[in-house]
């Protein structure tokens, strides 16, 4: 009778594993959809609820169809972390999109450590940090920042600089690594002026004031901007309403593209400039396809496209292949094939993923137009690779990170020889 039992038991064992693998594949989708944040996240939940739909067009993926487990973090950073909870254990992902806030990311990190799963970051952030569970499409500050900050001395002649940014740790760490760079550079700190405000502030007349006057010291002044989410509606308006023209201190922002210009009156804006890796008026053959493909999903032709959902659709489309290379959704298999994953990106040309889990992509620089969208005006030459850690901080100048084994770190120290130190 024991052996009878325990064949039953087995038998219905094997069936519930061959049913869970006939099941579908399913992609947890972490985006705020109410709250500060909802006005740059909830595009990036539709554009995921396309690529899915796209890919089960073409037969799904290891034969099985994909499936969306949206949640809701609400823009509360806590939540984060329970949302990505549930997605893991409760809904059995395998694997994330998701985060926008450094903060936001920083919440979930130990939850993806823990339970071992994957988290596609989309968003351009402050480097500093390489985890083997998190995959860094967006931008880190050698590919964004940077860049931008050296467009506007080479081509604007821009001495005096303004740091704005929304009070959290990646406005704050990116203008600390700018900060650095900037002096490196021979800007004196009484030349550079830094000012932050909480999410959602709303208040800019006597910031922009500062901002004015900080600016006609005779010295050509530009303000970098790392101001995050609904809080920039205000602020740009403030602009206008104060007369601040691209021609008098041009602003250079990295948190806002075209769907933050959607709910502006651009006019007064026109000028002004934002530094991401796409833009959607790049003029090429899969950009063309990506924007008609989106424009059909989401039924609204006027609905726009920026650089996250191209992270999205470039890390979206590295986890299929790096899943078909692996032959399974295992996170382990997975995270191991990741590495040297290339596929296109949509301003023509491939990105492929580093060892240390950030990828290539090109810089852009572009200028606000009157529609709302962005005239590219510089462009590196190339694709740049993410730097996990700034060469312009001290204490991060000597790390590297390097996920191939046997190396396996995401902070190793060449001057120690030791891995290990800052944030792992």
């Amino acid at each position: 009778m024991m052996r009878i039992l325990s064949s039953t038991a087995l038998a219905l064992s094997l069936a519930t594993a061959a049913a869970a693998q006939e099941g579908p594949i399913k992609v947890g989708i972490l985006h705020s959809l109410s709250g500060t944040m909802a006005i740059s996240e909830t595009t990036l939940k539709d554009v995921m609820l396309m690529l899915i739909e796209e890919q089960n067009k073409k037969g799904g993926l290891l034969g099985r169809q994909l499936e969306a487990v949206v949640v809701d973090p609400a823009s509360d950073w806590p939540l984060f972390a329970e949302k990505a909870r549930e997605l893991i254990e409760v809904n059995d992902v395998d694997a994330v999109f998701g985060c926008w806030t450094s903060v936001s990311r920083k919440s979930v990190l130990p939850v993806f450590e823990e339970l071992n799963s994957i988290l596609f970051y989309p968003v351009q952030y402050e480097g500093e940090e390489s985890q083997r569970n998190v995959f860094y499409t967006g931008a880190a500050p050698n590919q964004q920042a940077i860049p931008a900050v050296d467009y506007l001395m080479e081509n604007e002649g821009v001495e005096r600089w303004v740091l704005a940014g929304t009070d959290y740790v990646y406005p704050r760490t990116t203008n600390k690594i700018l900060e650095a760079y900037l002096q490196a550079q021979g800007v004196a700190p009484e030349d550079i002026m830094i000012n932050y405000t909480p999410f959602g502030h709303s208040d800019w007349q006597t910031i922009v004031s500062d901002i004015k006057a900080f600016g006609s010291a005779g010295k050509k002044t530009a303000v970098v901007s790392t101001i995050n989410g609904d809080a920039n509606v205000p602020f740009y308006k403030e602009l206008g309403n104060q007369g601040v023209s691209a021609e008098d201190i041009p602003v250079v922002a990295f948190s806002v593209g075209e769907e933050e210009l959607a709910g502006i009156d651009t006019a007064p804006l026109v000028g002004h400039l934002a530094a991401w890796n796409y833009f959607m008026s790049v003029d090429t053959d899969v950009n063309a396809d990506f924007i008609d493909a989106w424009h059909a999903f989401i039924g609204d032709a006027a609905r726009v496209t920026n650089d996250p959902m191209e992270a999205h659709y470039i890390g979206f489309n590295m986890w299929v292949k790096a899943v078909e290379a692996a032959g399974t959704t295992d996170p382990d298999a997975v995270i191991d094939a990741m590495i040297g994953v290339a596929v296109p990106n949509l301003t023509g040309g491939y990105s492929a993923m580093g060892a240390n889990h950030h990828i290539t992509k090109p810089v852009l620089v572009g200028e606000i137009q009157d529609d709302g969208q962005f005239e590219v005006v510089w462009e590196t030459s190339g694709l740049v690779l993410g730097d996990a850690w700034s060469d312009y901080l001290p204490e991060s100048a000597p790390l590297i990170a390097n996920w191939r084994a046997p190396m396996s770190c995401g902070n190793f120290n060449t001057e120690t020889g030791q891995c290990g130190g800052v944030g792992q």
